[in-house]
């Protein structure tokens, strides 16, 4: 298991993703986008204490648009969690690390 984000694009956001065996924490970001730089430092700890039990994902929405408008993404940071390949929930904007967790905990259950 990867403990650091992994980049996933239009091309194997399916494999990386949607048919992965652990929940994934996406989050859509363009390198623009000063809230996406404020959460990226949370979303690298999370990748690394959820290691083994969860993935951190990162899609850049300037270079993987179909993917980014398959969910409908509209404002960014967009982060989405998915399990067993859904959208089990999501957080619109720059959030504290703490509900990210939470988030996460619940999807680990």
């Amino acid at each position: 298991m990867l403990d650091t984000p992994q980049q996933v694009t239009d091309e194997n956001f399916e494999a990386e993703v949607v048919k992965s065996d652990v929940p994934v924490v996406v989050d859509f970001w363009a390198a623009w986008c000063a809230p996406c730089h404020m959460i990226a430092p949370s979303l690298e700890e999370i990748a690394k204490e959820y290691a083994g039990k969860a993935k951190v994902a990162k899609v850049n929405v300037d270079e993987s648009q179909q993917t980014a408008m398959k969910f409908g993404i509209r404002s960014i940071p967009t982060v989405l969690f998915f399990k067993g390949g859904s959208v089990e929930d999501q957080v619109i904007g720059a959030v504290p690390k703490e509900e990210l967790k939470r988030k996460l905990d619940g999807l680990l259950g």
